[in-house]
């Protein structure tokens, strides 16, 4: 295998498709630094809010050196930024970035990576894809004021396709379908995991709005909560022509939620970030709005519902990595 800013660029890519979506309305961007060709850190930003890839893979990096440090109990992002600003020592100066976006260049809930990179002064900062947003953009301009070395466009493809859901949120609506199947493509019962679970409520905890069939609904009688993590349940649209439906369903029954009984699909382009939990008929009614489906295959064969439908739609798989045992891939309608 060969070792080369393409190694380097792959490893910040995959790290952040960990969190994709998870960082909603932030993108999801990794980052990993190199010091003398030894691999120090790699890193992701996580939560909105919550420190940046840089600032994260800044912080391993260094206690790589110094692990008694005291920073290691910094948490925040304006902490950590200080701390490497104070005392840094010249120990980036050898050290190569590399980092999906173009790290940001203002101050927002957390300070400038870039006003931070350029005082650290690593020899070179790799970038893979620049960044769209006007608010946060500026920061290669930032870094070669100061003369730091900056090579852009690698894996800017792959980079894209993680940036992707940022950039139509930001523009306007993003739909994903969430499916969870077994290896023969059942998709009925107890398909997923705990782990897969929880990775599906921490989603639900996310997004603005989550669109279910009425049928399923009224025959599941689901919670469409995310009470495995103690989350936010997220607003609620049921796609149904028929709006008489048994109130005792234990959707109904979650406090402080909005549900919407609708037809309307116009509806879903009024919130930025909406999720699709259902199966192959509401696909097909969705079908020319679906960005993305976020697919769960679990490693078992089971009798059920199966893909018997005659829905014809072309993707691209964009990613696929492991939650537990079980496979997920992020797959990108072709249009």
């Amino acid at each position: 295998m060969k070792i080369d800013d393409n190694f380097y660029m792959k490893l910040a890519i995959d790290e952040a498709w960990k969190y994709q979506l998870l960082t909603y309305p932030n993108p999801a961007v990794g980052c990993v630094i190199v010091k003398d060709g030894s691999l120090l850190s790699i890193e992701a930003h996580k939560e909105a809010g919550m420190p940046h890839s840089e600032v994260n893979a800044l912080k391993a990096a260094y206690l790589v050196e110094y692990p008694n440090s005291i920073l290691k109990m910094k948490n925040s992002s304006h902490d950590i930024h200080t701390f490497l600003l104070e005392n840094h020592n010249g120990y980036f100066n050898d050290c190569e970035i590399f980092v999906t976006l173009e790290p940001c260049n203002h101050v927002g809930k957390t300070p400038s990576c870039a006003n931070l990179l350029k005082e650290l002064k690593p020899k070179r900062v790799i970038i893979a894809h620049e960044d769209i947003n006007k608010l946060a953009t500026g920061g290669i301009e930032t870094l070669k004021n100061v003369n730091i070395e900056i090579s852009l466009g690698c894996m800017k493809k792959e980079a894209y396709n993680l940036l992707y859901p940022f950039i139509k949120w930001s523009s306007g609506t993003f739909i994903f379908y969430k499916m969870a199947q077994t290896l023969n493509g059942c998709i009925d019962g107890a398909v997923s995991s705990k782990m897969s679970q929880l990775y599906v409520h921490t989603l639900r905890d996310k997004v603005d709005l989550m669109l279910i069939g009425g049928n399923t609904v009224r025959i599941d009688k689901p919670t469409l909560d995310a009470r495995y993590i103690a989350g936010r349940a997220p607003k609620i649209m049921i796609y149904s022509k028929n709006k008489i439906f048994d109130n005792n369903i234990a959707l109904f029954k979650v406090p402080n939620r909005e549900v919407i009984i609708s037809d309307d699909l116009f509806k879903l382009l009024d919130h930025k970030l909406v999720m699709v939990e259902g199966v192959y008929n509401l696909m097909n009614i969705l079908k020319e709005r679906i960005d993305y489906i976020v697919l769960i295959v679990s490693p078992k064969i089971r009798n059920g519902i199966n893909a018997l439908n005659e829905i014809n739609m072309d993707f691209e798989i964009v990613h696929e990595n492991y939650i537990g045992e079980e496979k997920i891939m992020y797959l990108k309608r072709k249009v």
